[in-house]
């Protein structure tokens, strides 16, 4: 079953926003972010977690035809 995903996102009060992203690995939390970085504005600082250098789950499906 794949992790549960969230963004946690704070804005400060001088207008700075900070986006973190928890459950996902490789580079699938910045598809998650993507849209909300776009209408925000420009990216100043983008930290990697460890977690973005981890191998996505991926699910692997063997399918074997029948032989005729």
């Amino acid at each position: 079953m794949a992790e549960k995903q969230e963004l946690e996102i704070q804005i400060t009060h001088d207008g700075t926003v900070t986006i973190n992203v928890q459950g996902a690995k490789g580079s699938s939390c910045l598809d998650l972010t993507k849209d909300l970085e776009e209408s925000l504005g420009v990216v100043m600082d983008r930290e990697r977690k460890s977690s973005f250098y981890e191998q996505p789950d991926t699910e692997k499906v063997r399918i074997q035809g029948e032989k005729q």
